[in-house]
């Protein structure tokens, strides 16, 4: 699996729950609201003033450190 900026924070989270670790390092402490669960990465980056890019690239790492 591949992230990107434009898929939906729930799905990411349904598909692998290891990443929400990464999303509350950089901010997103409100994984679970309704809200979070339907907006895009870049979307929900962009509400807290976050580089959509740079987080993006941050769980990619992860996934891929992981499928190693």
């Amino acid at each position: 699996m591949k992230v990107t900026k434009d898929m939906i924070m729930g799905e990411i989270l349904r598909m692998e729950m290891g990443l929400a670790p990464i999303f509350m390092e950089n901010g997103m402490h409100c994984l679970g609201c309704p809200s979070a669960q339907l907006e895009t990465i870049e979307e929900a980056c962009s509400v807290h003033g976050i580089d959509a890019d740079a987080l993006t690239a941050k769980l990619n790492a992860y996934l891929e450190k992981k499928q190693a």
